[in-house]
């Protein structure tokens, strides 16, 4: 019998490696969810409940899998709602798939308009859209889009109409070799547009750069995975300190004394001064997206290594005012936003270059081999440790201050304490997710890397409601793996409580049985409904709740599918709470009741700063007395003995 165009879609998506398939039914991928079954589930199908968490799972499995992650999904509104985690794969440089149906031809209805694929995609997918049109089609089609996917780690789309999914197939030929990596190296670290290494005479000038400096700085971004020994050996020889942006945070271990935590808006006070104070900067696999928290113009020489050239142009944050510097830049307020004029502004640049100056070398081309090439020109005899002590001391006082915030008393538990517990509890082996919203900076702060552990998040997108299909991704693609995923109440609504029903449907076929979900449940629509660059760019998002939502029972849910359901309500239940979770024989839901007032105060926030901020969120509401008293508790942390201030 010969086999159907949708039988010959899945099994060359298995000869490529591909073992999961997340989508749900609809008008025009029904044939193809049917073969499933024929082709005995390879790849498998894991059903989700809706098409826009099916696309989030594809990315996760993507970002934690090594591979193209690929999601189905119907015509019509379906596909539409697949962008969120397209764009989302776009923006974060994540190889996906997206296989769209279209309903059969002469199945047109006047009410229900059929949704045009390439008007509808052609920006998301703008690498690689195309449609099969003819059985004998899809094997090119399909072979050019894996490729494209996993090369220019970028999303993907083949359509494929209803009518030619039950056409019989050709057997097609066998799909050539994959290329060299795939299905080895995280999302975000694979081939790019640079050379296996760059030129002696580029390696020269960077290293002379490099031994020029007194105060080295080194910024990693997920670039650099695969390349932690080359960065801690090169970190090591400069006497650097180490940031990391968000995306990159488990690129290197926060165990590494030198190692300062991440940069940027949710950044911690030890990568704030590093990028402040040093002369010299390295950035390894990294296009950070905040300049305002890169050294000033002129202050710093720069090198950049990467696989892509930066597409900022620059390496430099734009012009400042010096007598901001001297205040202590940026001007935030204490929720991390700036002011309307703050002098982060491009338009603030008198040169008219909204970016400032680009580096000064930049190697384009494997962050790997360039580094390996660049380690035997550095020169540690020429440098004292001053600095690098210096960067140490900051890293020790910078966990006191962390623990210190995390013992403060909220109504009913502070949701740093949350996250510090978690933080000694970790497995080892643990990949975490982390969602949209305050959630974000307790993930960024207070949770240590170690060698072995994964985490990511929606970074340019800042997609709500990612994780907890995230860590359903993540499980599929390491089964063995215990995998957690951090929500607040506000993105846990719309899509966690139905993705918790995918992990009841699928939870015997992982091995570790420990998928955790631990909601932030602060009742409200205050921080946790926030995407975490509001933080930085939108000065008219209100600091306090607006109103109480209605406390719904995450925990109790779980338990009515049969999974484990925790609830937290006050701090000395907090440790219980995560270890109950943590050693459940299967999925399991740890609700913590959280004060929504306790704000992720700015690391680099003055008392300044915090009095205008202050000031203004009093006017906001019956929670702004409450806010207001836990910014100025967190700041005043930093001055305890055993911490230094300025």
């Amino acid at each position: 019998m010969t086999a159907t165009v949708s039988e010959h879609l899945l099994r060359r998506l298995h000869a490529w490696g591909v073992g999961h398939v997340f989508g749900s039914p609809g008008d025009g991928i029904d044939a193809l969810l049917a073969a499933f079954g024929r082709t005995e589930d390879a790849p498998r199908l894991v059903r989700s409940p809706h098409a826009r968490t099916s696309a989030f799972q594809a990315v996760g499995h993507a970002r934690f899998g090594g591979i193209p992650g690929v999601c189905a999904a119907a015509s019509g509104p379906d596909a539409i709602h697949l962008l969120g985690g397209l764009y989302d794969a776009k923006l974060d440089r994540v190889p996906v798939l997206a296989i769209v149906g279209r309903r059969r031809t002469g199945r047109d209805d006047p009410h229900r308009p059929e949704t045009d694929p390439y008007a509808l995609f052609g920006d998301v997918a703008s690498e690689f859209l195309e449609t099969v049109t003819a059985p004998q089609d899809l094997a090119d089609v399909l072979d050019r889009a894996l490729r494209t996917a996993h090369a220019r780690r970028c999303p993907v789309v083949v359509v494929v109409p209803e009518d030619v999914l039950e056409l019989g197939c050709p057997e097609p030929a066998e799909p050539p070799a994959p290329p060299a990596g795939f299905g080895a190296a995280p999302a975000g670290a694979g081939p790019g547009e640079g050379t296996a290494a760059p030129s002696t005479q580029s390696l020269e000038r960077a290293a002379e750069i490099l031994n020029s400096g007194d105060k080295v700085a080194i910024l990693v971004g997920r670039g650099a995975a695969g390349a932690a020994a080359e960065v801690q050996r090169i970190a090591e020889l400069l006497g650097a300190g180490v940031a990391k942006e968000l995306l990159g945070k488990d690129v290197l271990s926060d165990e590494l004394p030198y190692v300062t935590g991440t940069a940027g808006p949710l950044g911690t006070r030890p990568s704030y001064e590093l990028m402040r104070d040093c002369d010299t900067l390295l950035t390894i696999g990294s296009s950070f997206a905040h300049p305002r928290f890169l050294p000033e113009p002129g202050r710093a020489r720069s090198v950049r290594i990467d696989v892509e050239p930066d597409p900022t142009g620059a390496g430099r944050p734009p012009h400042r005012p010096a007598s901001d510097h001297a205040s202590g830049r940026p001007s935030d307020d204490l929720l991390g936003r700036p002011s309307d004029d703050h002098p982060g502004d491009p338009s603030d640049d008198p040169s008219g270059d909204p970016w400032g100056d680009p580096y000064e070398v930049e190697l384009v081309a494997d962050v790997r081999e360039t580094l390996r090439r660049l380690i035997p020109r550095i020169r540690a005899e020429e440098r004292g440790r001053e600095w690098f002590q210096t960067v140490c001391d900051n890293v020790r006082r910078w966990d006191e201050v962390l623990e210190r915030r995390s013992r403060l008393s909220a109504d009913p538990v502070n949701p740093e304490q949350v996250a510090r517990v978690l933080d000694a509890l970790l497995p080892p082996d643990a990949i975490v997710a982390c969602d949209s919203g305050s959630v974000t900076a307790w993930y960024a702060r207070h949770l240590t890397m170690r060698p072995g552990m994964r985490g990511a998040l929606s970074g340019a997108l800042a997609a709500t409601g990612c994780a907890v299909p995230y860590a359903i991704g993540a499980k599929f693609a390491h089964p063995d793996r215990p995998v957690i995923a951090l929500v607040g109440d506000g993105a846990m609504q719309p899509d966690g409580l139905a993705e918790l029903i995918t992990a009841a449907r699928y939870r015997d076929l992982w091995q570790d049985p420990r998928l955790v979900v631990a909601v932030w449940n602060d009742r409200g629509l205050g921080q946790g409904a926030r995407h975490p660059h509001d933080a930085e760019d939108d000065p008219a998002v209100p600091s306090v709740p607006a109103q109480r939502s209605l406390d719904v029972p995450y925990a109790a849910f779980a338990r009515s599918l049969g999974l484990t359901g925790v609830r937290v309500e006050t701090p000395g239940e907090v440790e219980s709470g995560w270890r109950a979770a943590l050693g459940a024989d299967g999925p399991a839901v740890v609700e913590f009741l959280t004060d929504p007032t306790v704000p992720p105060v700015p690391a680099h926030a003055t008392w300044e700063q915090l009095g205008a901020a202050a000031a203004a969120v009093l006017k906001g509401g019956p929670d702004a007395g409450s806010l207001v008293r836990h910014a100025f508790m967190a700041k005043m942390q930093e001055f305890l003995p055993g911490s230094r201030t300025e």
